[in-house]
């Protein structure tokens, strides 16, 4: 995979019962300062939602981040999107 190329990981969480719609990606994105950032997006489907970036200095470390990020999403409910929902 070249270093340009910018992976991102896509969950969903939706409970009808509770009228919850949710997504939340996780990418990992090179810096115009030659760092690697971790990019998280969340909110309700349909909407805009919130944008953070975390600045690490190596991409072993952002990969690191968002592995520990997917691992809490997961506990939380949230399940990668498959392509037919």
């Amino acid at each position: 995979m070249s270093e340009l190329t910018v992976p991102y990981l896509v969950l969903q969480r939706c409970d009808p019962a509770r009228n919850m719609a949710r997504f939340y990606v996780l990418t990992i994105e090179p810096t115009l300062f030659g760092d690697t950032a971790l990019v998280r997006e969340w909110g309700r489907l349909g909407q805009r939602g919130r944008r953070r970036m975390d600045l690490f200095a190596g991409r072993v470390q952002a990969v690191e981040a968002l592995e520990a990020w997917l691992v809490r999403k997961a506990r939380r409910g949230y399940a990668p999107k498959t392509p037919a929902s």
